[in-house]
């Protein structure tokens, strides 16, 4: 017994260290703006926490950190890169007008992100060095020139990790990304110098390809690591697969990541984890859509081409994440509360229903989202039950926003305690930039349709007619939900794969 009481403390330790504990200020900050953590390295690129201000622009949030390193930070539609380690405590600050492009750190992150932005300062001064003229310069000479460049930033990365203290891990990484932004340079060359010089059967030497050898001889550590290398990589493969892809028969039909993962099947020289993080990167990148994608086909892609069992659990995430429970399946038992304090699951009765997930600061769900709801719900309502699931931060403030834009709209109100932390926020892949988001369970408690995001989407209308049995007047394409955060590339560009 006390080899299994130590065994789960130990187990508790792990969880515990792995938490990053964050707090600060906004100067003028809005209660209506969230601040959200995207581990930056990942496939899916989810937000692992969203925490909200007060009226005085403070905020105090908790996450589990994944790993060691770069995390996107957002703010109010804007983002920029902190470095985070697993257990570490520390407090931001900013104004409103900047942050998070600029911001104040405080705690256990700070050396680590005083050498990045000391770092960012030199390497921004240094770009002019890195113009659109030497594109156009001989080989050799190029390559003297990018050498020297690589040299002087890389003892600038030495002397600011001497000066701040920095760890080796944080060193490393930005080493990597340098290189990756002189591998980057490179493909421009091979690419354009001989149309900038007016040669355009040019083709560079064997001399110019093993030194750019010599730069990806940590090819799977930095696929692993950096997306902006995976985005080399794809730009490296562009043309090849270009030509490859305009030869298949199925070009026209067959998706961006189907027709990839065949090409990658003609790259023996590649390994099996580069492959693999290409594939879920242009997933991500092109199939990720829920206006345009069918969720089974980008499924079978990843189940059937992907080996690594991190980038698939990874991208499942991702996928789980954009078109939410799969079609067919039992809906999760939840617990809920109503307006009057009772708890429950769903009541789903003998009608199917519509699942809205809502919050008060969704700044466009007021003014775009409830005046469509009300019509939707008048049409339907003979034939399907509508459950209004709030995802607020506090019970009161789901009160208040339920009374004041629910009211007089027929459904039934519920409550996830605990926000976008809740069983129902985990259990239905609910994301900040997920809300509000519709879906359909039908009469037996399965789900019946993928998330929606746009009550005007002739897939949503579909699938409520054909429900509820009743078929819906042709919808105005104008009429749709103000929602700009749907799922990105988070570098991303998750953000927020915001």
């Amino acid at each position: 017994m006390k080899k299994y009481l130590f065994l789960l403390l130990l187990a508790f330790l792990v969880v515990s260290c792995s938490k990053v504990k964050v707090e600060g200020n906004v100067k003028g900050g809005s209660p209506l703006e969230r601040i959200e953590f995207i581990e930056a390295s990942g496939v899916a690129t989810l937000p692992l926490v969203n925490i909200g201000l007060d009226e005085k622009g403070n905020f105090k949030g908790d996450f589990k950190a994944p790993k060691n390193g770069m995390y996107a930070m957002t703010y109010a539609g804007k983002m920029n890169f902190i470095y985070l380690k697993k257990g570490q405590t520390l407090n931001i600050s900013g104004d409103a007008a900047t942050f998070p492009e600029v911001y104040k750190i405080e705690g256990d992150a700070k050396k680590n992100n005083d050498f990045i932005a000391a770092t960012q300062k030199y390497l921004e001064s240094y770009s002019s060095k890195l113009n659109m003229q030497m594109l156009q310069k001989k080989e050799s000479e190029f390559v003297a020139d990018i050498k020297k460049i690589h040299s002087d930033l890389e003892k600038n990365l030495d002397d600011n990790a001497d000066k701040f203290g920095a760890d080796s891990e944080v060193v490393k990484l930005k080493k990597d990304e340098l290189t990756t932004n002189i591998l980057t340079f490179l493909v421009q060359y091979q690419s354009t110098h001989g149309q900038a010089t007016g040669d355009p059967s040019f083709k560079v030497s064997k001399a110019f390809t093993d030194y750019e050898k010599t730069l990806t001889e940590n090819n799977d550590r930095m696929v692993e690591e950096l997306p902006v290398y995976r985005n080399y990589l794809l730009n490296k493969v562009g043309q090849d697969f270009q030509t490859y892809a305009e030869k298949q028969t199925d070009k026209n039909s067959a998706s961006m990541s189907a027709i990839f993962a065949r090409f990658l099947g003609t790259k023996p020289d590649m390994s099996q984890k580069t492959k693999d993080y290409l594939l879920a990167f242009v997933i991500a990148k092109f199939d990720l859509n829920p206006y345009t994608s069918e969720v089974d086909k980008v499924k079978k892609v990843s189940d059937e081409y992907i080996k690594d069992s991190e980038v698939k659990k990874d991208l499942n995430s991702a996928i789980n994440a954009v078109f939410g429970l799969k079609k067919g399946e039992e809906a999760p038992k939840v617990s809920l509360q109503k307006l009057d304090g009772k708890s429950g699951n769903l009541e789903l009765n003998t009608k199917p229903t519509l699942v809205m997930s809502y919050a008060s600061w969704n700044p466009y769900i007021g003014q775009s989202t409830i005046p469509v709801l009300k019509e939707v719900v008048n049409f339907y309502k003979s034939k399907v039950n509508f459950a209004f699931v709030n995802l607020d931060d506090t019970k009161e403030q789901f009160t208040k926003t339920a009374n004041a834009l629910l009211k007089g709209i027929p459904g039934t109100s519920y409550y996830a305690e605990g926000g976008l932390q809740s069983e129902y926020a985990k259990k239905f892949f609910i994301y900040g930039f997920k809300i509000p988001g519709f879906f359909l369970i039908d009469k037996d408690g399965k789900v019946a349709s993928q998330t929606f995001y746009n009550l005007g989407d002739a897939k949503f209308v579909q699938e409520m007619n054909k429900i509820s049995g009743l078929q819906a007047p042709t919808v105005n394409p104008q009429v749709q939900l103000q929602n700009d955060l749907l799922p990105q590339d988070p570098k991303a560009d998750s953000a927020k794969t915001k």
